[in-house]
C-alpha cells in the first residue's frame, strides 16, 4: 500500500521521531548538542521557528512553526544529517530512525499551549527526573533562564508572550491540561492529526460576564468557557485579565 502523502502547510507542528526499534539515538552530551546545532542551522535555512523541544534518549519532540510549505525538506535535512553523523561516529550502518517522522498540524490555541507543557513534562512523565528544571536537554532551562537559549529558540512564543521568567514558568505549569494531553496521547500513532476548531460564541460569553455579581461567579463563567474551548489567550482579552491570572482561575476550579 502506498504511503499517505505528507500534509505540508504553513503553521504550527508537533513533530515526533524515534530510533529504529526504539533504540537510543543520543548516547552522550556531544550527540544531544550536535542534534540541536542541526536543528538551529536547518531553522535558518528553511525559515522555521522552534517554540519548544525535548530530546529523550531514544526519541524527540519538537513544537515548530513553518513560514513556507517546506516541513518535509526541513525534517529530512535534520534527520538525514544526524543519521550520517551518528552512523559515522559509532561505526554503524542502516536506518537510525523508525520510519518517517510523525507530525501533527496544530490549529487550536489551547492545544498549542498544552503542547508546550506536554513537551516540557516529558522527562518527568517518563520518570527520568522528579521535577521540571532538572533535565538538561529540553527548552525549559532556557525559559527558566538557567541556561542560555539555543539560537533557534529565541523567537519562541513563550518568550514572545512572557518577558518575565516567573510568568513563563507559571504559563508552562498552568497549561498542563490532562484532557488535551490525553488527546495528544491518543493521536500518537497517527501520521497527521489536525485539531478541529470548535465554533465559539464570544457574544454569548460577554453577556454572561456582564451578569455576574462577584468575582466568584465570574471565575465560574471563565472556567466553564475554558471547558467549552475558549483559549486562555482569548479569555484574557475578553475578561481584561492577564493570561497568567486566567490560568490561575482555571487551575483553581480544576482542583
Amino acid at each position: 500500500m502506498p504511503r499517505r502523502p505528507r500534509l505540508d502547510m504553513v503553521g504550527y507542528y508537533h513533530i515526533v521521531n524515534r530510533g529504529v526499534d526504539k533504540r537510543v539515538v543520543y548516547k552522550d552530551k556531544e550527540d544531544y548538542e550536535h542534534f540541536l546545532e542541526l536543528l538551529c542551522s536547518a531553522s535558518l535555512i528553511y525559515d522555521v521557528k522552534v517554540h519548544s523541544y525535548v530530546l529523550m534518549s531514544n526519541h524527540y519532540h519538537l513544537l515548530i512553526e513553518t513560514s513556507q510549505e517546506n516541513l518535509s525538506q526541513y525534517m529530512k535535512h535534520i534527520n538525514a544529517s544526524y543519521a550520517i553523523y551518528f552512523n559515522k561516529k559509532y561505526k554503524r550502518s542502516g536506518h537510525l530512525w523508525q520510519g518517517r517522522f510523525k507530525s501533527w498540524y496544530v490549529t487550536d490555541e489551547s492545544y498549542l499551549y498544552a503542547l508546550v507543557a506536554y513537551i516540557e513534562y516529558n522527562p518527568v512523565k517518563a520518570k527520568m527526573v522528579k521535577t521540571l528544571g532538572i533535565y538538561e536537554y529540553s527548552s525549559y532551562l532556557a525559559f527558566s533562564e538557567e541556561r542560555e537559549s539555543i539560537s533557534c529558540l529565541k523567537n519562541s512564543l513563550v518568550f514572545e508572550m512572557y518577558s518575565n521568567v516567573v510568568e513563563r514558568l507559571e504559563f508552562i505549569e498552568f497549561s498542563y491540561n490532562e484532557r488535551i494531553l490525553q488527546e495528544i496521547t491518543k493521536a500518537s500513532n497517527l501520521v497527521i492529526s489536525a485539531v478541529k476548531i470548535k465554533k465559539l460564541d464570544e457574544k454569548k460569553l460577554r453577556k454572561e460576564l456582564a451578569k455576574v455579581k462577584n468575582l466568584s461567579e465570574r471565575n465560574v463563567v471563565v472556567y466553564n468557557a475554558s471547558k467549552e474551548g475558549f483559549s486562555q489567550h482569548s479569555l484574557a482579552d475578553i475578561v481584561g485579565l492577564s493570561q497568567t491570572q486566567i490560568s490561575r482561575v482555571i487551575k483553581k476550579h480544576r482542583v
